[in-house]
């Protein structure tokens, strides 16, 4: 009697657990759709919006119905050698920008990682220029920048070093003077994730390595930085995506000045869009761009599965 009055007992558990699975999924639905609403609104639409402009003819302004001429516009952006020079720019920039701010933030992280006095007060200054709106650092550079009253040009003639520089007007500075700004304003998150990654490490793998008469160099490279390769690597990529997409900061600098030399293809794509009107042509560039940092993307993303498999 025990026997056969458990199995219907197990066979009512068997029956109810998926509908409890199933429970649970709708759940966990009703719980993330809150997230994916506004990314899905914000982000997925008009992306994909933008995507289907460019296989148009839009313009601003137009009075006839916008038609679909297929890739008549890639085809034209082929052609387009103001866009790849922009484009070149902005490769030049990402990667003059990127490595520097890596290898600056890698220094000072590992200066804030020692035990020293007043480290604290260090690292808040470290990140005030987070804490402040691109806009407002462009500004506050052009300040410095300015050929007649900046301190830049100032502490110059007082060094004397010659009358200063018009640096943002100049063609051969404009480039370096932003890259300057933007090495700058990035430092602070770069140097941030770093230092979390640095205090993760272990202490006594130092100590050990210590005791086995590994100098400083020895012990960065055998135990600091195969514990902060991860980091590195992800902070790194993040910083040449978000470099190469830069707009704001240039724009207040210089709006793609003097002579182009440092219009980078968002700028550019900016200009089509709102100076010249040419909607479908500007959202060309844009899918251009997406395909390149998808690209970046999935290199990256090869490249930690299989440092993931290697360990």
């Amino acid at each position: 009697m025990t026997a056969a009055t458990a199995a219907p007992d197990t066979d009512t558990d068997t029956d109810t657990r998926p509908r409890r699975r199933r429970h649970l999924d709708h759940g966990a639905w009703f719980l993330v759709l809150p997230a994916l609403l506004p990314i899905l609104v914000l982000s997925v639409g008009p992306l994909l919006y933008g995507v289907s402009l460019a296989f148009t003819d839009a313009q601003a302004g137009r009075t006839q119905p916008t038609q679909w001429i297929g890739t008549l516009n890639f085809q034209d952006l082929l052609k387009d050698t103001l866009f790849w020079e922009s484009f070149g720019i902005g490769l030049l920039w990402a990667v003059g920008v990127t490595v520097p701010q890596f290898a600056l933030a890698l220094g000072l992280a590992l200066l804030l990682n020692q035990d020293l006095r007043l480290r604290w007060l260090a690292r808040a200054l470290a990140i005030v220029p987070w804490a402040m709106p691109e806009v407002v650092v462009g500004i506050m550079w052009r300040l410095v920048y300015n050929p007649d009253a900046g301190i830049l040009n100032e502490t110059v003639r007082d060094l004397g070093l010659g009358d200063g520089q018009a640096w943002l007007t100049g063609l051969g500075t404009a480039l370096p003077a932003v890259i300057v700004v933007g090495i700058w304003a990035g430092m602070p998150q770069t140097t941030v994730a770093l230092l979390a990654g640095l205090q993760n490490t272990p202490q006594e793998l130092h100590e050990a390595a210590a005791l086995d008469g590994a100098g400083a160099w020895r012990r960065f490279r055998t135990v600091t930085w195969p514990a902060l390769r991860p980091v590195a690597l992800a902070i790194t990529a993040l910083n040449f995506i978000w470099n190469f997409n830069a707009f704001a900061l240039v724009w207040v600098l210089t709006s793609g000045g003097p002579g182009g030399r440092t219009r980078l293809p968002m700028l550019f794509a900016y200009e089509e869009a709102f100076r010249y009107g040419q909607f479908g042509y500007a959202a060309a560039m844009g899918c251009v761009m997406v395909a390149v940092i998808s690209v970046l993307l999935a290199c990256y993303l090869v490249g930690r599965l299989k440092g993931g498999d290697e360990r």
